[in-house]
C-alpha cells in the first residue's frame, strides 16, 4: 500500500519559515516525480513545485526565490523549505507522486497523494 505522509506544517508569522517533508512508503521511490501542490480556502488546488527523478526542480512563479525543494532517494523523502512566507501562502500543502507526467502542473497525472499539512501564515 502506497502512502505519502506530509509533516512540518504549522502557524508562522509573515516573513518566517517552515520546512515541509513528505515521506513515501510502499513504492520504489526513485523513479517517481514528486510534486507539491496547495489548496487555499475557497480556491482550487494549485501547483507549487516539482522535483524530477534526476533532481531537476521547478516552481510556480509566486514562490520562486522563497521556496526550495529537495529529495533524498535513500530516505524516500522530499522536502520543501519555505522562507519569507506570506499570508497568501496559507493553504493545505500536499505532496504527490507521478511516474511519467507529461505536464508537471497537471494534477491528474499524479497517482498518489498525501493527506496534506496545514500551513498558516499570519500577517
Amino acid at each position: 500500500q502506497v502512502q505519502l505522509v506530509e509533516s512540518g506544517g504549522g502557524l508562522v508569522q509573515a516573513g518566517g519559515s517552515l520546512r515541509l517533508s513528505c515521506a513515501a512508503s510502499g513504492l520504489t521511490f526513485s523513479p517517481y516525480v514528486m510534486g507539491w501542490f496547495r489548496q487555499a480556502p475557497g480556491k482550487e488546488r494549485e501547483f507549487v513545485s516539482v522535483i524530477t527523478r534526476s533532481g531537476g526542480i521547478y516552481y510556480t512563479d509566486s514562490v520562486k526565490g522563497r521556496f526550495t525543494g529537495s529529495r533524498d532517494n535513500a530516505k524516500n523523502t522530499v522536502n520543501l523549505q519555505m522562507n519569507s512566507l506570506k499570508p497568501e501562502d496559507t493553504a493545505v500543502y500536499y505532496c504527490a507522486a507521478a511516474r511519467n507526467p507529461v505536464v508537471f502542473r497537471d494534477q491528474g497525472q499524479y497517482t498518489y497523494w498525501g493527506q496534506g499539512t496545514q500551513v498558516t501564515v499570519s500577517s
